[in-house]
């Protein structure tokens, strides 16, 4: 077992802690809209350019790409590691939202905890809980996994990714800046666990 990433899971209970005791007000504090409002009105040809790694986000395709960078590394147990992080995702997500669950009516959406905010796609709700991004837990546990077989050159890649989702989904207006680092600290627990197993 690596104890490294263990050490990166207890990084992530840091980063999830501190985004919860953020999020545990009555309002969206002033800093967070600010930052909100300084990546949302970025310029609009940065959609496409978002769009794409934002996918990796998605519960279906982030999972087969995890699978597939197993199989191209005939890694079967990183295989296993990649349905696990899925699995957890969706329980670590559920226990998040069970502990905010007071927090949840202010913890909207940006289309309505946030004035003008810019909605891109037609995917992205206008309303209900946005806490945490279930797109960014997904995507930071599976970059964890994989991330040991990536070739040389190349491991920085999943980080990268995780990046690009986590500034895609606060840019499309589909998260407040707090969702997203909530997603990575979770994400960052959850696979941190699990490439300890399987590594």
């Amino acid at each position: 077992m690596n104890l490294s990433w263990l050490a990166l899971s207890g990084i992530g209970v840091a980063v999830l802690g501190a985004s919860i005791a953020g999020a545990r007000r009555d309002d969206i504090a002033p800093w967070e809209a600010r930052v909100f409002h300084a990546v949302n009105g970025l310029p609009g040809w940065l959609y496409w350019i978002l769009w794409v790694p934002m996918q990796l986000g998605n519960l279906v395709v982030g999972t087969l790409v995890g699978l597939v960078c197993a199989l191209v590394a005939g890694e079967a147990l990183v295989a296993v590691g990649v349905i696990l992080a899925m699995l957890l995702k969706l329980v670590i997500e559920r226990i998040v939202r069970r502990r905010m669950a007071v927090y949840l009516e202010v913890r909207q959406r940006p289309g309505t905890s946030q004035v003008d905010a810019v909605l891109r796609g037609a995917d992205v709700p206008s309303s209900g809980p946005s806490f945490p991004s279930g797109h960014v837990i997904l995507v930071a546990a599976i970059a964890c996994v994989v991330a040991p077989t990536m070739p040389v050159g190349w491991t920085s890649v999943p980080a990268l990714l995780t990046l690009l989702v986590m500034l895609g989904r606060v840019y499309v207006g589909a998260h407040n800046p707090l969702d997203v680092t909530a997603g990575l600290g979770a994400g960052l627990v959850l696979g941190g666990v699990v490439a300890a197993i399987v590594s």
